[in-house]
């Protein structure tokens, strides 16, 4: 009984998932945002623009498209010449339109012309039959039934995808080939993106050593600081990378204070515990300001979240992410709250990831009153159907789990033990665009 009771009261004053998401994005509002110091624009040309996120409305200078044409391969005519008693037409074919020609013929009372996706539409005609519900006549004739098309089928009109001044892109987009060729095609040679955010990351532990050293007894490599420059670069944004800084006061003033004068953010791992030596906490009350600490999460619990005081040569704070030192717990902490933060920061709009539906293929134990995220893969079941399993230990430092995942499962707050069929949500790792 008293161990159940001191974990209720150890548990009381930790902060939700939902509650912790939305402590980073009242801050980020309120010290960034509203000044709108931190984005800084620049002019690239569309090739180095992918990843990049706009900075103001894309205008369309065109019509697109630009005139009237056929959405597909058949014969132009004016839609007077259908009937309403649904019987067969026959006219007259007097020529042939390909995309590109401009020579317009003039089609008349029981013509019509050949006509080829993209071409334009003579001006009297408003209609195209598709060529698949045509027969051709030796004659010179074409002949269709009046019920295969309605008046004004088959035909693009100038502008009814996007008007010249329209938004095509909206500012705080984050670019995607997709957006590119858009670009491309209104003859759009350049865009105004926002400068990519500055992220300083250090690892910090008297047990760490780099990959470039050797493994002395009671060491381990430092994964981490590899993890999130992955991480970071994937989001598109600078990494400073401040190496390894040991368990000490005094170095991690100098390291907090020599990268929060050139990066927007800082992101530690290691040193957010209540060990002896964990002196985070310290830093971040002399240095600034302390957000929160511990979150009913797994993994991930203890991790810091604040800002540095701006200094003399810096007019804005710094926002700081003090992550946990196991490597998985590390990465769902940056994938469930530094992410987002980062790209909100450098200017982005809608960047939640969403969750899908699937049935889980085999039981999980849970404990309700934490978020956790399971470590999954989601595959098809022998019947074709989605399904997602665990990639086994989920322990916050076998790394291995999130190398072989594709997907996190995420097992909600309140959320108890799951049974093989129960649905789960998942959150996919990777995305076709």
């Amino acid at each position: 009984m008293e161990t159940n009771q001191a974990n209720q009261e150890f548990q009381s004053d930790f902060l939700s998932v939902t509650d912790a998401r939305q402590a980073i994005a009242d801050l980020v509002t309120s010290s960034y945002e509203s000044s709108g110091m931190h984005l800084r624009k620049e002019t690239l040309p569309l090739h180095q623009c992918l990843g990049r996120i706009l900075a103001s409305d894309l205008l369309s200078p065109i019509d697109v498209p630009a005139h009237d044409n056929s959405a597909m391969d058949g014969y132009a005519f004016n839609s007077s010449e259908l009937s309403d008693d649904r019987q067969d037409l026959a006219l007259t074919i007097i020529g042939t339109l390909h995309a590109g020609q401009t020579e317009m013929p003039t089609v008349k009372s029981g013509q019509c012309i050949k006509i080829m996706t993209g071409a334009l539409m003579p001006t009297t005609c408003d209609t195209v039959v598709p060529q698949e519900f045509t027969k051709t006549l030796s004659n010179g004739l074409v002949s269709f039934s009046s019920d295969v098309v309605r008046a004004g089928e088959n035909r693009r009109l100038r502008g009814e995808d996007l008007q010249s001044g329209k938004a095509a892109i909206l500012q705080g987009r984050i670019l995607r080939p997709a957006d590119l060729g858009l670009a491309a095609s209104l003859g759009i040679h350049q865009l105004e993106v926002y400068q990519r955010t500055k992220v300083a990351i250090l690892s910090s532990g008297n047990e760490l050593c780099d990959i470039h050293e050797s493994l002395a007894p009671g060491k381990i490599f430092d994964s981490n600081r590899y993890s999130l420059r992955a991480c970071i670069e994937r989001l598109g944004m600078e990494v400073i990378d401040c190496g390894i800084v040991r368990d000490n006061p005094d170095n991690l003033r100098k390291a907090f204070i020599t990268a929060a004068q050139t990066a927007d953010v800082i992101i530690s791992s290691g040193g957010v515990s209540v060990g002896e030596a964990d002196f985070t906490k310290q830093m971040m009350e002399e240095l600034g300001e302390v957000g929160f600490w511990k979150i009913a999460m797994r993994p991930g619990r203890p991790m810091a979240f604040g800002s540095l005081k701006p200094s003399s040569s810096k007019s804005t704070p710094t926002v700081f992410f003090g992550l946990p030192g196991n490597p998985v717990a590390v990465m769902v902490t940056f994938y469930q709250f530094v992410r987002n933060a980062l790209l909100q920061l450098n200017g982005a709009k809608w960047v939640e990831i969403p969750l899908i539906p699937v049935r889980s293929a085999v039981g999980i134990r849970k404990k309700s009153g934490r978020t956790e995220f399971q470590r999954g893969i989601l595959f098809q079941d022998d019947r074709g159907q989605w399904a997602v399993k665990t990639t086994g230990s989920q322990g916050a430092g076998i790394l291995r789990s999130m190398s072989e995942a594709n997907c996190f499962i995420i097992l909600h707050h309140d959320q108890g033990n799951i049974e093989p069929g129960d649905w789960v949500d998942v959150e996919i790792f990777d995305g076709l665009l």
